[in-house]
């Protein structure tokens, strides 16, 4: 009996390319709401997703014959994975593929901060020569945290060594080794720079609270290009008004539609961009040209070690 597997998000074409290449049968239903998705999930073996909607512990349930999840990206806070381990399901994310592109796109990130990139920039498109103003401060000599280090956390890394930098990462299930070990009380009182790169779990969310950033011994530029709830807005305002936070970078935002924003949360992001210091995108440190096809490649090779180990 031929296996089926199931596409519900749009990924490179390569995917359904890899996955025949394995004798899998493959559908490709991108615009089926998550009840029509449950209603015939039972027929497939593997399913294949972005971040269309939850995978909660009801809709494992109806995974009857699921072997195996795999998320074009990384993190898997959408998945229930208890529910997957209960059922023995496989759950594959493919950190491995877009870890260069969060990589480049954190130090394009920290330089633009550093040397004022935006603002000259604008400033200069409307008429404005301020050098001064412009004036830029240098990364090298700076001491720079990581928190989690993993694929993206050590990628960073190897891009920061040759800007002259000291690097203490910290990673509280996967420790680093020396030269760039560190717990977070080391961090607190050398970084710099920080850069977060933890996925999104009831430990991480609000992770950047007021009495995390008070702990730091001075100010700080923060970059987030991991999950938003980590980054509470409420907390980063507070943070930029006590003059903890002199930069930040966020790729993420804790609600990502913005066309649903309330009253609320549209006035406490205007306070933040307010800062000339702040620099935004819309989640895509991980979402270049290369990644999207690497982030196939590095799906199949797992799907077919599970199958063919």
């Amino acid at each position: 009996m031929v296996k089926k597997v199931l596409i519900i998000d749009e990924v490179h074409s390569s995917m359904a390319e890899g996955l025949q290449s394995l004798g899998f049968h493959v559908d490709e239903f991108l615009t089926l709401s998550k009840q029509e998705t449950m209603s015939i999930i039972s027929q497939y073996s593997g399913l294949i997703l972005r971040s269309k909607f939850t995978l909660d512990a009801d809709f494992i349930e109806s995974a009857s014959h699921l072997t195996f999840i795999a998320r074009a990206g990384a993190g898997l806070d959408l998945i229930d994975l208890a529910a997957c381990q209960e059922k023995n399901i496989h759950v594959f994310s493919a950190n491995e593929g877009n870890k260069d592109a969060v990589a480049e796109h954190v130090m394009g990130q920290l330089l633009t901060i550093a040397h004022h990139l935006n603002t000259a920039d604008a400033e200069v498109r409307n008429g404005i020569w301020n050098r001064e103003a412009n004036r830029g401060w240098e990364i090298h000599g700076k001491t720079i945290g990581i928190i989690g280090f993993g694929n993206m956390g050590q990628a960073l890394c190897q891009r920061l060594l040759g800007f002259g930098v000291k690097i203490l990462a910290y990673d509280k299930y996967a420790p680093a080794h020396s030269p760039f070990g560190a717990d977070l009380a080391d961090i607190f009182q050398h970084a710099d720079i920080v850069s977060l790169h933890v996925p999104l779990t009831d430990e991480t969310n609000g992770l950047v609270n007021q009495e995390f950033l008070r702990s730091f011994k001075k100010p700080i530029v923060l970059m987030n290009s991991s999950r938003g709830p980590i980054t509470p807005l409420e907390n980063v305002l507070w943070g930029l008004q006590q003059g903890i936070i002199s930069g930040l970078a966020l790729d993420v935002l804790p609600n990502e539609k913005i066309k649903s924003w309330s009253q609320e949360e549209q006035e406490l992001f205007d306070q933040i961009k307010s800062y000339p210091n702040t620099l935004f995108s819309p989640h895509v440190a991980g979402w270049t040209t290369e990644s999207y096809l690497k982030i196939n490649t590095v799906l199949i090779e797992k799907i077919r070690t599970l199958f063919h180990p």
